[in-house]
């Protein structure tokens, strides 16, 4: 039997989707190829981990999962009938008689339809048409270029679409026959009770005709290679953000569409910038003589250095608004603002002629500045 979603990911079956997400990053990230390159174990339980949350992640999903397991996932798949047929066999029909609850000789709806469609049920899972999983790739960029937004390309390892064989599986230059089974169709008709399905045909493997698997990518149609891919981020993503690249994701089954990519954004701090919302916030030195007298002084910002009047008499922790400044917010399109923190900076010396000067500015204060700091 497949592994269980919910044992791969270290999850209870009543697990909320926050905990199911903290499960799967920890999971992603220890086990993430690119962490472990050339570790075929590592990629083969990214695989897995990767297959468990796309399914779990999703509420419509989770819930085909939870009553009929991996069968409910696929594409095509008739809930209703399959419930329908449920109620015939608790109904004491055919060889499922008495076997509704707990499936007799069954341990899961999986098994059952194995039995429906023969043994070899892999061919009613993974032969049928249907578009490809989604993939979750994390990338890690510094806050000034998730402001501004930039193109670039990055490498990630996945299956694709086997080049030899275009993907069907078989040998081109092998020869091949019609199959006498489907007549070329690669489908046969199934009925058990009141459902009727269309099942891939067993003996051509739904490919119409007899012919020598590929030998690159031995009949899957399916290759791990790593896929350089342009992508493009938009200004203004946040900690969290998911950019979605339409079709990078797995490869379809059978000429279904691919799945797409999504890049989880993780940003990192700045020393001197940092990001409330869509406002941002810098601290701004200023000299001693610039707090008191005023000044005009240039400021770095995401648009380009603008020059930002000191008012007279300015306090350290003082904040001035550059209104418009600010980080872009991605669905509104509209920009925050840029508060500048006011820090007086003293200058370090021992000179004694300065420091006396700096005493005589004592009684130029109105109040003991420390009057109003009481526990």
């Amino acid at each position: 039997m497949a592994k269980d979603f919910y044992e791969i990911l270290g999850v209870s079956k009543t697990a909320t989707k926050e905990e199911m997400k903290k499960a799967y990053r920890k999971l992603a990230r220890k086990w993430h190829p690119d962490i472990n390159p050339g570790n075929k174990e590592a990629e083969q339980k990214f695989k897995e981990i990767s297959e468990a949350y796309d399914c779990l992640g999703d509420e419509n999903k989770r819930k085909l999962y939870d009553e009929f397991g991996k069968e409910g996932l696929q594409s095509g798949f008739d809930a209703e009938k399959s419930r329908q047929y449920r109620q015939w066999n608790a109904g004491g029909h055919g060889e499922y008689q008495g076997q509704a609850q707990d499936f007799g000789r069954f341990h899961s709806y999986e098994d059952l339809f194995g039995d429906i469609f023969g043994r070899d049920s892999g061919d009613f899972r993974t032969k049928m048409a249907g578009p490809g999983r989604d993939i979750e790739y994390e990338i890690t960029i510094d806050l000034i270029s998730a402001l501004k937004g930039f193109e670039t390309e990055i490498a990630i390892q996945k299956p694709s679409t086997c080049t030899a064989c275009g993907g069907n599986g078989s040998d081109s230059g092998a020869g091949a026959s019609t199959c006498p089974a489907c007549g070329g169709t690669g489908q046969v008709s199934v009925s058990k009770g009141p459902m009727h399905f269309t099942k891939t045909c067993a003996q051509c493997r739904g490919r119409g005709v007899f012919s020598k698997s590929c030998s690159r990518c031995g009949g899957t149609g399916l290759v791990n290679q790593v896929d350089k891919i342009r992508v493009n981020i938009p200004k203004g993503v946040r900690e969290g953000s998911r950019v979605r690249v339409g079709g990078k994701g797995e490869p379809g089954l059978n000429g279904g569409a691919p799945g797409d990519l999504f890049l989880v954004i993780h940003i990192k701090p700045h020393p001197h910038i940092r990001r409330e919302g869509d406002d941002l916030y810098m601290d701004l030195p200023i000299t001693v003589h610039e707090a008191m007298a005023g000044g005009t002084v240039p400021v770095p910002t995401i648009d380009g250095r603008v020059n930002v009047k000191i008012p007279p008499k300015s306090q350290g922790g003082q904040l001035l608004k550059l209104k418009g400044k600010g980080a872009m917010n991605a669905k509104t399109r509209e920009k925050g603002d840029l508060y500048i923190k006011l820090t007086v900076k003293v200058p370090k010396t021992d000179d004694q002629e300065i420091l006396e000067t700096a005493r005589k500015l004592d009684p130029l204060y109105e109040k003991d500045i420390r009057a109003d700091i009481r526990l």
